[in-house]
């Protein structure tokens, strides 16, 4: 898979960042990651975002969460 571009790079960016690809398939990307800045842009952003969503799910959800998304549920029916 040598010389991945832009496309390919921005389609398993999320997958790169959280591990979930095997090592061969990651070094074409980060290969175009170092050449291509607007790529790395695309790619800090996704880090952050991967970050502040962890932090958002760390604790446990508010219980006005669980109850809408109950009654939603209840209402599907």
């Amino acid at each position: 898979m040598s010389g991945c571009g832009c496309e390919h790079t921005r389609a398993n960016l999320e997958e790169l960042i959280r591990g979930e690809l095997r090592e061969t398939d990651c070094q074409p990307i980060r290969e175009h990651l170092e050449a291509c800045d607007d790529c790395r842009s695309e790619q800090e952003v996704f880090v952050k975002l991967t970050v502040a969503v962890r932090r958002a799910c760390e604790g446990p959800a508010p219980s006005t969460l669980r109850d809408a998304v109950l009654a939603s549920l209840r209402d599907l029916n």
